[in-house]
């Protein structure tokens, strides 16, 4: 039994809130979904079922949500999910948007990043807001959501499973401890968003694949009033961290963070030592020539660079997200905004397999999907890891010989770039269509976002974009004004009534009304037909996380019916 909390924890911009802790009253009934970690990706799973008229029970640990900055870093991709699950619009009130990253060698910019920015797309490329304060965000949606209820204080302490095989029939069962005591909970299935250290992953045995890295860093949280863009700044072997690293960024409220490299030989209680931190980061201040500007310390911790996996992150009905399914490195930003898409890409999924609506066979393409983007970002990170931090002596003569050259030669320049993190193509996923005219060559089309993809974005209008559109549904986008046939019709009607929800949208130039969509959006100058190289006809199978799962230059009944019934595993 461990012991409540009751002080909120100390911050120089954050007001923490201390949750009352949950103890049933009686044995509490089975629930569909217990989601175990109540941070980032765990509450955006949760948000995300509840979408599809899930209920889950989310249970964390502490009473608070958690401490410091930690993944600080948003993409758009994330802001298009957090869209979906309901606090965008907080985090980009917030949040400080950015575009550019600057690399530094001996007092000289050698490497400047542009990400690209569209007038399609509603959210910048980038955008800064500590963690702490997304989960505040996230809190508040939760408890305006009945389908999602928070257990604080509850802390797992022992899982099991019946028929761990069989995924058709079966449930799990939770041990769950608290400040009044233990208690047990079943559930239908679990979502294992409880983080690096997960209590699942451990109690189940399972292993990561893939590489540790020597590179330490401390992360520091300081209130200082600088005057310096929103930008990403990165310094290389600076002559007070000589051979490492240090990172900054600008969050909101007057915080910057700093991230900079240990010694190998550095142990991290002595890192973390008040009187070491004030050292360090008063030397990299003089480096900046901001000297003597005063700065107070809010938080800090150590990280070290992982670029680890589980090989499959379905385990008869224990399913994983996050860094609990995988540990990535900081660079590139890739941690939180990998578990997001996680989180997006699992809870359509499970929502469907829950609700009978689909075979648990759907939820190996769970694994496929995101196992399979999990290992592009390691090969992708490992590069920008060993760049970073190089794991050996070989790879730091390299690292080193790259950046004396970077003094006088652009051409070796773009090495340092960091690879951002970005949104996954599941091209070979299994629940493309293989019917479509992207699989069948003869009818090949060779404009347009290509299957696996995540649909475009396109603005519409004042403040009015096509993501505003899509809801807790596959789409089905067509272009041109002409009506949809009976047959068509016919087939929507009867994926509706197994309980598959499909909206269309419809792109037409002259037509308000388009007969048999459900939304018509005008497009009198043709920017979305030229945005997904469309013609009159054209159509596109957009799945619930937003990926395209079929596309057609013609669409028919036959096929609309076989692409819908590969991505819902029906075949």
């Amino acid at each position: 039994m461990h012991r409540p909390e009751t002080s909120p924890r100390a911050s120089l911009y954050h007001a923490y809130r201390v949750h009352p802790h949950f103890f049933p009253q009686g044995e509490p009934p089975e629930v569909p979904v217990v989601i175990v970690g109540g941070g980032p990706i765990g509450m955006v799973s949760a948000l995300a079922l509840a979408r599809h008229g899930v209920r889950c029970v989310v249970l964390q640990a502490e009473q608070q949500v958690s401490e410091g900055s930690r993944a600080i870093v948003f993409t758009r991709r994330s802001q298009e999910i957090l869209q979906a699950v309901g606090v965008a619009d907080a985090v980009v009130a917030k949040g400080l948007p950015w575009t550019s990253g600057n690399s530094f060698y001996r007092g000289q910019r050698v490497f400047r990043m542009e990400s690209p920015v569209s007038e399609d797309d509603r959210f910048a490329p980038l955008i800064n807001l500590q963690q702490n304060v997304l989960e505040s965000y996230l809190v508040d949606a939760i408890e305006r959501e009945p389908l999602v209820e928070i257990r604080w204080g509850n802390k797992l302490v022992g899982v099991t499973q019946s028929e761990q095989n069989a995924q058709e029939s079966g449930h799990v069962t939770l041990q769950i401890d608290t400040p009044d005591g233990e208690y047990t909970q079943h559930a239908q299935w679990l979502v294992a968003a409880d983080g690096a250290r997960s209590t699942v992953r451990t109690a189940m045995g399972l292993r990561f694949e893939g590489a540790s890295y020597e590179g330490r860093f401390v992360i520091a949280d300081i209130r200082i009033d600088l005057d310096l863009p929103t930008e990403r700044l990165a310094y290389f072997a600076p002559d007070w961290n000589p051979g490492n690293t240090v990172l900054m960024h600008r969050e909101p409220d007057g915080i910057w963070r700093v991230d900079y490299q240990l010694p190998a030989s550095e142990t991290s209680e002595h890192a973390l030592q008040p009187e070491t931190i004030r050292e360090r980061i008063n030397a990299q201040l003089d480096m900046m020539g901001l000297g003597g500007k005063p700065w107070e310390l809010d938080w800090c911790s150590v990280y070290s660079a992982r670029a680890l996996t589980l090989p499959d992150y379905v385990h008869g009905r224990i399913l994983f997200a996050g860094d609990a399914a995988h540990l990535l490195p900081i660079f590139g930003v890739r941690g939180a905004n990998t578990g997001f898409q996680d989180a997006i890409d699992l809870a359509w999924k499970l929502a469907a397999v829950a609700k009978g609506v689909a075979p648990s066979a759907l939820l190996t393409s769970y694994t496929h999907d995101r196992v399979g983007a999990a290992r592009e970002i390691i090969a992708e990170a490992g590069k920008s890891t060993r760049f970073m931090t190089p794991p050996s002596h070989g790879f730091r003569l390299l690292r080193d010989a790259v950046l004396d050259l970077s003094l006088d030669h652009a051409f070796v320049r773009p090495l340092f770039h960091w690879r951002t993190s970005r949104a996954h193509d599941y091209r070979d996923s299994p629940l493309n269509s293989p019917s479509d005219d992207n699989a069948c060559m003869s009818a090949h089309m060779s404009a347009g976002p290509t299957v696996g993809a995540p649909a475009p974005n396109v603005k519409l209008g004042a403040n009015d974009y096509l993501y505003d559109h899509f809801g807790a549904a596959f789409h089905l986008v067509i272009f041109g004004d002409a009506p949809l046939s009976d047959a068509l019709c016919d087939t929507l009607a009867t994926w509706r009534e197994r309980g598959v929800p499909v909206t269309v949208i419809a792109f037409a130039d002259k037509q308000t009304t388009v007969a048999g969509a459900d939304i018509t959006l005008p497009d009198p100058t043709g920017h979305a037909f030229e945005r997904y190289g469309a013609e009159h006809g054209t159509a596109y199978l957009v799945r619930p996380d937003h990926h395209i799962c079929a596309r057609w230059q013609t669409l028919d009944a036959a096929r609309l019916t076989d692409a819908l019934a590969h991505a819902t595993a029906r075949v």
